[in-house]
């Protein structure tokens, strides 16, 4: 039997071994800093399940803090989304909310302090020069020209890049390291760039900003971050980390990588999402197609499900890519627990029953919720005229077909058995357009007592009564399952699924949908989960997103998973 400490992931082991040791004086301190140039995704739910996790399980502390650092690609709006997004998760950072911008001054005098040590320079090389004289992983690179300036002149050239002497692009602050370091991060990093662009917090207070490297140690340090956690492509960065706080004897946290989330048929880089987003391929970032927390909040994913789903896929070193089905298995799972039940058709076929009263409706008891109880019971009205889905009629059933076809009896949910009788056909296109049936009144409730066995059970609503409605069917967006990944399609866009989104005008809900509140969860009997649009929802007319269909492989792998156990 595994040891409690085995079977915990190794960013846990590494952070019992500090406690153990007594470093940071047993305080445990993480942050999620999320640069505000786009809307948080799903890849973005790990680390934040993971940094507040931490801090949760050791009762500690996580900050959240924005890297804004770059001003031509960061707005409000991005800020104001992130803040809900992380909240709407489930997660509370008290007074911990900070930004990269709180602290521009401090790096400023820290920048000072390293021209002072000789360990930074200004340069005024162009940035395809900078490129061209860093070499490459097999060539050194080759020193500045501007590398030996004096600590005098370097100190005069940054002052006056604050002051905005100089226009963009002309010169560069960047840390004197190793040019032939193996490690191309260590070749005289930049760490400030002439950026005349209004700050959506500090306005035009700055025209020089700090690079990401720069800042992130700084922050971190300045905050009192104990475990600045990381992905993987941060791991080379790491001895720049340590550089930078080594060099000004700062508190120095620990930076530890893990591996971020991959996941089938998605994109996960903000620059491609916002490529979608500005060329027209979805609505906004908010698309339920789209693998944004907004777009799954209004597809209507709840944050116990992406808990849940970062939970199932854990922390590693190693990149890999998650199966899209485990996500949808997650929602699933937590949606069947708490989506009451009630019946739609999405592609109404009329059928008219002969044998039932012109002018009698029923009220037939259904159940809320099998997997609750306390849900209880509603009323839904049956009447002589129904709807069915179309692709629960076959005129010429193939084998293992158990629906209704002429001649055949099936058991309508909740109600009777019916029994096809007659088709009726469109004369000019061949296409069926209603159905005859009759009832076997001994039925009612969905058996007979004469004990005939029927196979297939299907739903309905009573024309009568139902509602039309709006709904909108969602399938993945790529039709790859690594978009831009493979051969072939190194464009993503090439492989955008067509059919991602099926709008029905004119589809049929039992009439207790009617006044659905928007964000409200549903599963429409053997269709899927669904959700009232929470954007363009109105009162008495509620827009039904799809959230995932009730078709599930990942079950089947989780029962494998438990017997293996």
């Amino acid at each position: 039997m595994k040891s409690e400490k085995s079977q915990k992931n190794f960013i846990e082991q590494i952070i019992d071994d500090d406690l153990e040791s007594g470093k940071n004086d047993g305080r445990v301190h993480t942050r999620f800093p999320p640069e505000p140039n786009g809307y948080l995704h799903i890849g973005h739910a790990k680390s934040i399940c993971l940094n507040f996790g931490l801090a949760e399980e050791y009762g500690g502390f996580c900050n959240l803090r924005f890297d804004d650092t770059n001003p031509t690609k960061e707005e409000e709006e991005y800020v104001d989304s992130i803040i809900e997004d992380v909240k709407w998760l489930g997660f509370d950072w008290g007074e911990r909310l900070y930004f990269a911008s709180d602290y521009f001054e401090e790096m400023y005098r820290y920048a000072v302090q390293l021209i002072k040590a000789g360990k930074a320079y200004v340069d005024d090389l162009s940035a395809e020069e900078i490129r061209e004289y860093r070499g490459t992983l097999t060539k050194p690179g080759k020193k500045s020209p501007y590398r030996d300036r004096s600590i005098e002149e370097n100190l005069d050239l940054f002052r006056r890049m604050r002051l905005g002497d100089f226009v963009d692009g002309t010169r560069v602050l960047r840390a004197k390291i190793d040019m032939a370091s193996p490690n191309l991060n260590m070749r005289d990093p930049v760490m400030y760039r002439i950026i005349h662009a209004t700050h959506h917090r500090t306005g035009d207070k700055w025209c020089i900003y700090p690079t990401y490297d720069w800042a992130h140690g700084l922050e971190d340090s300045i905050e009192g971050v104990t475990h600045s956690i990381c992905t993987l492509e941060f791991e080379d960065h790491r001895p720049l980390y340590d550089w930078y706080l080594d060099e000004l004897n700062v508190f120095h946290p620990q930076q530890i990588e893990f591996a971020r989330l991959n996941l089938s048929y998605t994109v996960m880089s903000k620059r491609k999402l916002l490529e979608l987003v500005k060329q027209g391929f979805v609505s906004g970032w908010d698309d339920p197609r789209m693998p944004t927390l907004s777009g799954l909040r209004r597809r209507g994913y709840t944050p116990e499900s992406i808990r849940k789903f970062t939970e199932r896929v854990g922390i590693a070193k190693r990149e890999g890519i998650v199966d899209l089905g485990l996500l949808e298995y997650s929602v699933r799972e937590d949606l069947n627990k708490r989506a009451p039940r009630v019946m739609g058709v999405l592609h109404p076929l009329r059928v008219v029953i002969d044998n039932y009263p012109e002018d009698q409706t029923e009220e037939l008891e259904a159940i809320n919720n099998p997997e609750d109880p306390s849900m209880g019971t509603r009323n839904v009205p049956f009447s002589k005229v129904i709807y069915i889905e179309r692709n629960d009629f076959r005129e010429d059933p193939p084998r293992k077909y158990f629906r209704l076809a002429p001649g055949r009896e099936v058991r309508l949910r909740y109600a009777y058995f019916i029994k096809c009788v007659d088709v009726v056909k469109d004369e000019k296109t061949g296409e069926v357009i209603e159905l005859h049936c009759t009832y076997d009144p001994a039925s009612k409730g969905g058996s007979s007592p004469d004990g005939r066995k029927v196979k297939g059970t299907i739903h309905w609503v009573s024309a009568a009564h139902a509602i039309k409605a709006k709904v909108r069917l969602y399938d993945r967006l790529f039709s790859s399952p690594n978009p831009g990944r493979e051969k072939g399609d190194a464009d993503f866009k090439t492989v955008l699924n067509p059919n991602s989104l099926e709008t029905l005008d004119n589809c049929y809900l039992e009439p207790s949908l009617s006044h659905a509140k928007a964000g409200s969860h549903y599963q429409f009997e053997r269709l899927g989960y669904f959700y009232v649009d929470p954007v363009d929802s109105m009162e008495g007319a509620p827009v039904f997103n799809r959230t995932v269909s009730l078709r599930d492989s990942w079950a089947k792998i989780e029962k494998s998973l438990k017997l293996e156990k």
